[in-house]
């Protein structure tokens, strides 16, 4: 009965984690969509309910229908194998890493479809031994079951070590520490068979997950966080008469532009998920120095003095302080220094004219360069107080002949190439 209880008791863990995880996606995100994850705490549920009956079954053969027993034997096998491979999608999905053409979903579907095929045809076969601590169950399909967890774990290992850049680090120690649980736990049980520890690992890893990466609580401050500085950046934005549509626009743009730069494999180095996490964040905050602007200078309707331009240009160098109080305290020093980069530098220009350092090429950061393509279309293609927004085309003009001379060549190329959803963005949030 031991094994029992402990497979009871991961249970009735799981089945209290599951109820919170419900109400809390019900509270913050009712339109929520059946997603890996929730497939794998599924899978994890109904595999812990019938390894606790076969636990039970294995140790009362004499009292427990044959068939009923071959049944639960059968769904448990399957579900180990279901929950692993399950496990091996949720990692490909964290990573942006899941197959798309023919041979490689071949590569990561086939042990789980040779595995569940030989648990369903060779499960008669299995053979009941008898052990001090508990009797167990042996045979062909266990054996394929623990190889096939082994070729997951170690494409799970192969997976997170290649695309390690692409998980949030505060992610990264959870992922650790499920697949140290299941080597761990695999191995010992392919070792010791009689030791039915299967409950340990799934709970381990589920509940690592949930904590660290599903939290719908957790995803919701996020959201909040988001909302905030959106709003604060909007509320600087109205000191020139804006609605908030340029900072929408300018972020839009910017995770436009850095999504193809990743899928290009561009600045792979640099534009890893923390980066381009933090980048998404701070491109709202890039004019955020505009608050210590006179409005007579943001409202004037007409072309700036020297003097008048000199302390516009200043904001570049106010947005880096005001980044610098606010933020560098709040325990993410990663998303401190990019917003201060972009609220800093999104006005350098390639060929070092810019300001307020005269910075050029690749001195400027990534995320400021990016930000100042986004700046700069929108700024000639919206309204302003001093002018019309220019035509679409000419809009597009200006960006490309400012390659090499305002703007990175690589990022205006990019930029062109990505006109049409570029166009799209535009006209979907134009004031």
């Amino acid at each position: 009965m031991l094994h029992f209880k402990l497979q009871l008791g991961c249970l009735i863990l799981l089945l209290y984690v599951g109820f919170v995880y419900v109400r809390d996606r019900r509270k913050y995100d009712p339109k929520h969509k059946f997603s890996v994850f929730d497939a794998l705490f599924t899978t994890a549920l109904i595999t812990l309910v019938f390894d606790g009956l076969t636990a039970y079954m294995v140790n009362h053969l004499e009292y427990v229908d044959p068939m009923i027993n071959l049944f639960c034997h059968v769904v448990f096998l399957v579900g180990i194998d279901t929950f692993i491979f399950n496990l091996f999608i949720y990692m490909l999905s964290i990573t942006e890493s899941l197959p798309k053409t023919l041979p490689f979903k071949i590569i990561a579907y086939s042990p789980y479809v040779v595995s569940v095929v030989v648990a369903v045809l060779f499960a008669p076969e299995l053979k009941y031994l008898t052990h001090s601590v508990s009797n167990y169950s042996m045979g062909i399909t266990a054996y394929t079951c623990f190889a096939m967890a082994a070729v997951y774990s170690l494409l799970a290992l192969i997976v997170f070590c290649v695309h390690f850049k692409r998980i949030e680090s505060h992610k990264r120690a959870s992922i650790t520490t499920s697949l140290i649980a299941m080597l761990a736990v695999a191995g010992y049980q392919i070792v010791n068979s009689y030791v039915l520890l299967t409950s340990i690992c799934i709970t381990i890893i589920i509940l690592g997950v949930y904590i660290n990466q599903e939290n719908p609580a957790v995803k919701e401050l996020e959201r909040y966080h988001k909302e905030m500085v959106m709003g604060f950046a909007t509320l600087v934005e109205n000191k020139d008469g804006s609605t908030g549509g340029h900072i929408k626009r300018t972020s839009i743009y910017v995770e436009l532009l850095t999504e193809e730069l990743k899928r290009r494999g561009h600045y792979k180095d640099i534009l890893t998920k923390d980066y381009t996490n933090n980048l998404y964040k701070a491109a709202p905050m890039h004019d955020i120095g505009k608050v210590a602007v006179p409005d007579v200078i943001l409202q004037k309707p007409g072309k700036l003095t020297t003097a008048e331009f000199e302390s516009m240009k200043f904001h570049t160098v106010n947005g880096g302080k005001i980044i610098k109080e606010t933020f560098e305290h709040l325990g993410n020093d990663e998303y401190a220094e990019v917003a201060y980069q972009v609220a800093m530098y999104h006005h350098e220009k390639w060929n070092g004219k810019g300001y307020p350092e005269g910075l050029q090429g690749e001195e400027i950061p990534l995320c400021a360069r990016i930000m100042a393509i986004a700046d700069v279309f929108d700024a000639v293609s919206m309204n302003r107080c001093y002018r019309a927004a220019l035509p679409i085309d000419e809009c597009f003009d200006i960006i490309k002949n400012g390659s090499g001379v305002d703007f990175d060549p690589v990022l205006v190329d990019i930029f062109m190439d990505i006109r049409p959803q570029v166009e799209e963005a535009h006209h979907n949030t134009e004031e």
